[in-house]
This record gives C-alpha cells, sequence and structure tokens, in this order.
C-alpha cells in the first residue's frame, strides 16, 4: 500500500497563487503614498512615529510567537500592515514611545491573544489607536502644523464654522491631522491600486460612503440650520476631512473584520456610514471613524447571521 496520503476536503476546489502575504504586500504598497506625503507634510517625527509603530508591531509579532512555540508568521507582511496603519493613524507630534506601545498593544492583545492573523475580532491598528486616545487623549488630539497648535479643519466644520475651511487645502492635504489621513489625493492612489490588483472592491468603501454623504447632507442642516441641505462644501470638507477616506479604504476592507457574504458587506457599508455620521454630528467629536469601524467589526458576526443564504435541501429551505 502506497505510503502517499491525500488530503480531502470538500467541494469547491479553488486553485489560485494568491496568498495572504501577497496581499498584504499590496496593502503595504497601496499605502506608500499616503505614508511618503505624511513625511513631507510633516518632516521626521512622521518618519519615526511610522518607523516606531511598524518596528513594534513586527517584533511583538516575532517574539511573541517564538515564546509561544509558534509558527513565526511575520513574513506575511500582516505585522507590517496593522503598524502601518497604526502609524498613519498617530499624530507626528506624539512621541514615538506612544507608538511602540500602540505596536504591542495592536499585536499583543488585539490580534495574537485573540489567535493570530483571522481570529481577531476587531482591526489590530484601529483597537491599537482607541486604547491610545483613551490612555493619552491629549496628546492623541493635539495636533501642530507649520509650527501652530490648533484645531483640524474638521473641528471647524463640526461647529458649523464653515468660513474657516479650504476643502481644497483639505483635498491636497495641507492640513493638521494624523500622519496619513490629511491627503486624500494619496489616499484614493492607493485604493485605486487595490482596486485594480482585485484585492478590494467597491462594495464596501463605495455604500460606506454614500450612506455617510445621505447622512450628513440631511442631518446636517439639523445640527446647524445656518448650512442647507446637502451643502456641497460641507459634504466635501466631511468627506476630505479626519479619517473617512483612510477607514473606509484601508481599515472597513479587512478581509478578517468584515462580513464575507456580499449582502452583507452592502449591510455593513450602511451601518459604517450610519454611525460615523452619527458621531460626526450628534457626538461629542468631531471625529467617529474610529469607533464606528470597530464597533462594526462587532457586529458583523450579527450581520452574517442574517445575511448568510440559506441551503436548499435537508435541513434547508424546501
Amino acid at each position: 500500500m502506497s505510503e502517499n496520503k491525500l488530503k480531502v476536503s470538500s467541494s469547491p476546489h479553488i486553485r489560485d497563487k494568491v496568498t495572504s502575504g501577497n496581499i498584504m504586500l499590496m496593502v503595504v504598497i497601496a499605502l506608500l503614498p499616503a505614508s511618503v506625503f505624511g513625511v513631507y507634510n510633516f518632516g521626521l517625527p512622521a518618519l519615526i512615529m511610522l518607523i516606531s509603530t511598524t518596528v513594534s508591531s513586527v517584533l511583538t509579532e516575532l517574539i511573541y510567537e517564538t515564546l509561544m512555540h509558534k509558527k513565526v508568521t511575520i513574513k506575511d507582511f500582516s505585522a507590517v500592515v496593522t503598524g502601518l496603519l497604526l502609524g498613519l493613524n498617530m499624530p507626528p507630534t506624539a512621541p514615538w514611545w506612544m507608538g511602540v506601545l500602540g505596536g504591542i498593544f495592536a499585536i499583543l492583545v488585539v490580534k495574537q491573544l485573540f489567535g493570530g492573523l483571522g481570529q481577531n475580532f476587531m482591526n489590530p491598528a484601529l483597537g491599537a489607536r482607541c486604547f491610545l486616545m483613551i490612555s493619552f487623549a491629549g496628546q492623541m488630539t493635539t495636533f501642530v502644523y507649520d509650527g501652530v497648535t490648533g484645531p483640524t479643519p474638521l473641528a471647524y466644520v463640526k461647529e458649523g464654522a464653515m468660513d474657516q475651511v479650504n476643502t481644497m487645502d483639505m483635498l491636497i492635504g495641507t492640513i493638521p491631522g494624523t500622519i496619513g489621513e490629511t491627503s486624500v489625493i494619496a489616499i484614493i492612489i492607493g485604493a485605486i491600486f487595490l482596486i485594480l490588483m482585485g484585492v478590494i472592491d467597491l462594495r464596501i468603501p463605495g455604500t460606506y460612503i454614500v450612506t455617510f454623504v445621505i447622512f450628513v447632507g440631511i442631518f446636517g442642516h439639523v445640527a446647524h440650520p445656518e448650512i442647507g441641505f446637502f451643502d456641497p462644501q460641507y459634504i466635501t470638507a466631511h468627506l476630505c476631512g479626519g479619517g473617512l477616506m483612510l477607514g473606509a479604504w484601508f481599515m472597513a476592507t479587512d478581509y478578517v473584520t468584515s462580513p464575507i457574504t456580499k449582502t452583507g458587506q452592502i449591510v455593513y457599508g450602511i451601518v459604517l456610514g450610519l454611525l460615523t455620521g452619527l458621531f460626526r454630528i450628534f457626538g461629542g467629536s468631531a471625529e467617529g471613524v474610529s469607533y464606528a469601524i470597530i464597533i462594526s467589526n462587532l457586529l458583523v458576526p450579527l450581520i452574517e447571521k442574517v445575511t448568510l443564504p440559506k441551503p436548499f435541501g435537508k435541513g434547508g429551505e424546501k
């Protein structure tokens, strides 16, 4: 009898050369425009922060998996993506050690303690960002641009002070904010690359953005009567301000923490848009993307349960 053993599994059987490592590497490449612009815009502190979050994330994964006698998975680039996304969500003025702490929390607490890649229940980078926001609120919400400390354009939008907002500067990215969220152009370049490579599609980010625009167009007038329904400048400022674009294209689309069903992805995008609009317009903070994505991550099992197609035949629909 032959000693060769065949691996038997249920259908369908799909052969594809694309691996998790390939996908994560493409995400890293897609994040380079925002990263390069962030360093150009904010200088050496931004570069130090990006290095701190990325190196700490990779080293934490390496050390933990080595100590736990698990397969070392740093070659799949998932830790690099987590560290880079965390760095892009950090203020450039925050100290480097805060980035290191965030990288350790993202990989150790949010990712590895729940089983590693594919098992985490929320986006590790956003989980770490929220942890840092709670722990160091002052430093995480202080922004300096050209040596001047002041509010972000999104804070002016929150107050309805549209005369203080330059939407063209917001589109280009020459504004205060976190390292990677300021330039919509750089983010869209990366998003187009991921779409062309087949890594993401428009279902989640498209539904997210459209739902958010409808919500803001209607309820922006409710919060600020002086702003008309579907005011173009107000909506554009919301789209270009804060972490909406970075979150919609690079974090809401995370394979692990988003629904697998097509209908579920649309529901997920709607929930994201509603929560982000609710937090931004009626919440206490000008921003709301991180919390909206995390809460939506927690709702994914429910969304999939409701939208999962029912099988036909025995035990299924007749």
